[in-house]
């Protein structure tokens, strides 16, 4: 092992360390001509495969602040209107309206109404349908805002889920919540200078590129991609809760998601653990990129 000081330049090491990105142990010791204990002395010492500890302070959510985990303050219950003429339809709309309050109380009391409503609430989602269509022809997305009308349960859990993000963001962020966060100024910063090639987008070239040239905050691991990618999400999620319009990350923090995304099909598996979280990530998620996913399922496969 003391060999390896002397033998391997730090060009040899850094196309070492490269080749191990893409090949096992065993491959990266063929390429290079070198044996298998000094490539995995040359791995191991240099720490690129442990997980980044400086790419997570960065990629982290602020701390829930003490005293500051309290729910938004709690909305006027909505007062119940004519809406189409239809007594029980209307009814319907109005016990939708309560449940998206996210208050607990009065989405049990609606959850208990809407049981006393005799129609079955699939033959109100028709009526209403009628209702759109009639009032409304042509426009396609007053007729597809019917659908599912009748699924209180679906609309409860989503309400009551937005209530609690909301008060995580006021935890989290206070009235800075919209303001760009350290991980946001570093992608602004990385990408400082490079022209959009479309709306919100920046040739993905360029991108690696400059993000390439941070090492120090580079994701090592798959571990860390997804640790990165989780923190863009949940990022959108708080900020979408607050502000359905004011959810979207900057164009150069966006620019940098989709580069973490890519490392996923480029970065080896450490275990079969880690592999499996990352297959886990693409069920969970819709990324709607077939490529991309397909280039990962390879890394992932070996």
């Amino acid at each position: 092992m003391g060999s390896v000081k002397q033998e391997v330049s730090e060009d040899l090491r850094k196309h070492i360390l490269d080749l191990r990105r893409r090949h096992s142990f065993r491959e990266v010791a063929h390429i290079t001509g070198l044996p298998l204990g000094t490539v995995k002395t040359v791995v191991s010492r240099s720490g690129a495969f442990r997980d980044n500890e400086a790419h997570r302070k960065l990629f982290c959510l602020p701390s829930i602040r003490q005293g500051m985990e309290t729910y938004p303050s709690v909305p006027e219950l909505p007062s119940q209107q004519a809406v189409t003429g239809d007594r029980e339809v209307d009814a319907l709309l109005w016990l939708r309206d309560v449940i998206s309050t996210g208050q607990a109380g009065a989405i049990t009391a609606a959850m208990e109404a809407a049981q006393k409503i005799k129609t079955p609430l699939k033959q109100l989602e028709a009526r209403y349908r009628d209702h759109l269509r009639t009032h409304r022809p042509g426009d396609l997305f007053a007729a597809l805002s019917s659908f599912d009308l009748g699924d209180l349960q679906a609309l409860a859990d989503k309400s009551i889920e937005k209530v609690r993000r909301q008060a995580e963001a006021q935890a989290r962020f206070g009235d800075r919540i919209f303001s760009h966060t350290d991980a946001e100024v570093f992608c602004i910063s990385a990408l400082d200078g490079l022209q959009p090639t479309g709306v919100g987008s920046f040739d993905s070239a360029e991108v690696s590129t400059r993000f390439k040239a941070r090492p120090e905050l580079m994701p090592n691991t798959l571990s860390d991609c997804l640790y990165e990618l989780e923190y863009w999400n949940q990022l959108y999620w708080l900020r979408h809760a607050v502000e359905r319009d004011g959810s979207d990350p900057a164009p150069e923090a966006s620019a940098r998601g989709s580069f973490v995304f890519e490392l996923l099909a480029r970065i080896r598996p450490r275990s079969r653990e880690e592999a499996k979280a990352v297959l886990r990530y693409l069920v969970a998620g819709d990324r709607g990129d077939a490529d991309a996913t397909d280039q990962i399922m390879e890394n992932l496969l070996g």
